[in-house]
């Protein structure tokens, strides 16, 4: 616990604990034609199916439909700097989508034989239409498929993190994905080996910009309505992006953080503090009724 000031009083922030990973053994994966490399159908011994999100990876888009997956797939074509790689922009795009397409096939040859799923059930919707699950999967080999998605550049290290089936901290996770990445990048590997480098700081900056200006945006007109309220415990990514001030960087912290007993435990999200937190109280709720 701890004392943190918020309009002039201090407040008693309880800092929770994850849930615990139940391990499920034998699993199978179930063929779909929406599946990506960090999301996708399986089924359990007993009969019973999920979909799973993978924790810490983000794979490229390559099931484009609407204008989410659109942005997406532009935030994550700057990331690794393939933009410009080509004057002809659709070129460019259907090389990124083939690397989502590539990411897809590596988690089916993979997983052809039962394996392992570490999941809390924590709710891993994106866009709140379909139910997911994070998870952690490891193969029949023992290979973590996101962490061998990250090392092999089909992937970047990104998203919800956690404490780890192996016992890692949350940290220790995020600091090994992105060592992963990084290791990745220096040996051109994947979707890095047609990084143009020369325009990866410059794609970065436009879209940090970008993203800076949407978060300025939605302080001031945020997209939920007045009166309506979200519960942080509960609420899809993009739902969570609806609140002041939240993106999906922030989103995506306040879910791996969860849950929340109050408003103030939202303060041990890292970059939310009291006047970010003030925005954020007319808009919450913390229980379903």
């Amino acid at each position: 616990m701890k004392l943190v000031p918020l309009a002039g009083c201090l407040l008693l922030v309880t800092v929770a604990r994850a849930a615990p990973l139940e391990k499920i053994e034998n699993c199978t994966l179930v063929e779909t034609p929406w599946a990506d490399g960090d999301s996708f159908l399986v089924k359990a011994p007993a009969g019973q199916e999920m979909t799973v999100r993978l924790y810490g990876a983000d794979c490229i888009e390559w099931h484009v439909t609407d204008r989410s997956d659109e942005d997406r797939l532009r935030t994550q074509r700057r990331y690794f700097g393939i933009t410009t790689i080509n004057a002809d922009p659709k070129r460019s795009i259907e090389l990124a989508k083939g690397f989502g397409e590539q990411a897809a096939q590596y988690v089916k040859a993979s997983l052809s034989q039962p394996f392992t799923v570490y999941t809390a059930y924590a709710d891993a919707r994106g866009d709140g239409r379909y139910k997911r699950v994070y998870a952690f999967v490891v193969s029949h080999q023992g290979q973590d498929i996101a962490s061998e998605l990250v090392a092999k550049g089909l992937a970047r290290a990104f998203g919800v993190y956690r404490e780890t089936w192996q016992g890692w901290s949350q940290s220790e996770y995020r600091a090994y994905m992105e060592g992963l990445e990084l290791r990745a990048a220096s040996s051109r590997a994947g979707i890095w080996a047609h990084t143009n480098w020369n325009s990866l700081p410059e794609e970065r900056r436009i879209q940090w910009s970008e993203d800076e200006k949407i978060a300025l945006a939605i302080d001031k007109a945020p997209s939920i309505s007045e009166g309506e309220e979200i519960n942080p415990n509960t609420a899809a990514r993009d739902d969570l992006m609806r609140l002041p001030g939240i993106g999906e960087t922030y989103a995506n912290r306040i879910i791996e953080n969860r849950p929340y007993a109050a408003a103030e435990d939202l303060m041990n999200v890292p970059g939310i503090g009291p006047s970010k937190l003030e925005k954020l109280l007319p808009y919450l709720k913390f229980s379903e009724n």
